[in-house]
């Protein structure tokens, strides 16, 4: 069965990656590098490295049931199943284990739409849903860590701590927040005292800068969530922790060029 969407044709990638041909070319030499494709015994996969590459970002941009998705590619469904769960992880961002000591981080927690209710939970949107701490640096406005996902309900300072954000970012930099962190140790704005009318002048100037700065991952929520798998979510497991981390290094690479 020929397939109609191919990588072979430059064309069909920026709509179904949000990569330009340039950056998906380096996204296939990383992954070779990175064992991706090794040698395998027994049948070989029915689509070059590309072209599954190809179709795991499209599943994630377009949010597509597989089979609607298998026969673009000339694939079976069950074979885009196979595709999605193996190299799912294998596009995974690679996140940052050290930073400069004046790196200045954001985190903010994002609510994904998840139907595997084993890991979700109903949040204040009243869909079940899992959240995610994500972690960008203020300087790049690239993302450099996402916590593992914790159910929907939880508060961003609990999430914090439960999902490995906060270990995976140490104590080394400067991590910014909103106010749902108080008690964490973030820089959060400042806030009224009981009985207190309004702030002090140098306060406001504070958060308003403050608020300036932390709108940056509120631009790296929207750009992320136009891969539409982040809008409702079907993979089971470890499947959305997968997908978040995936469509992480595509907006990285997107972003960066």
């Amino acid at each position: 069965m020929a397939g109609v969407i191919t990588a072979s044709e430059p064309s069909w990638i920026a709509p179904f990656t949000g990569l330009s041909p340039r950056q998906f070319g380096k996204l296939i030499t990383a992954l070779r590098r990175e064992g991706a494709d090794p040698v395998r015994k027994g049948r070989p996969w029915s689509l070059p490295l590309e072209d599954r590459v190809l179709l795991v970002a499209a599943y994630w941009r377009t949010n597509l049931t597989l089979r609607q998705l298998a026969p673009l590619f000339g694939v079976s469904k069950s074979a885009a199943d196979r595709i999605i769960d193996h190299l799912g992880p294998a596009l995974a961002l690679q996140q940052r284990k050290r930073f400069r000591k004046d790196t200045v981080l954001i985190v903010d927690g994002t609510l994904v739409p998840t139907r595997d209710h084993t890991i979700a939970e109903r949040s204040k949107n009243y869909r079940y849903s899992t959240n995610h701490q994500v972690v960008i640096d203020a300087g790049t406005r690239l993302v450099v860590a996402i916590g593992r996902p914790v159910p929907g309900n939880r508060n961003d300072c609990r999430a914090w701590e439960d999902s490995g954000a906060k270990d995976a970012v140490g104590t080394t930099p400067t991590v910014i927040a909103d106010g749902g962190y108080r008690g964490t140790g973030l820089v959060i704005p400042h806030r009224r005292e009981r009985g207190q009318i309004e702030l002090a002048d140098w306060k406001e100037d504070h958060n308003r800068s403050h608020r300036k700065v932390r709108a940056r991952v509120e631009h790296a929520f929207a750009r992320m969530k136009t891969w539409k798998i982040l809008r409702d979510c079907r993979l089971k497991g470890d499947g959305v922790h997968h997908a978040m981390l995936g469509v992480a290094r595509l907006h990285n690479l997107a972003l960066a060029g």
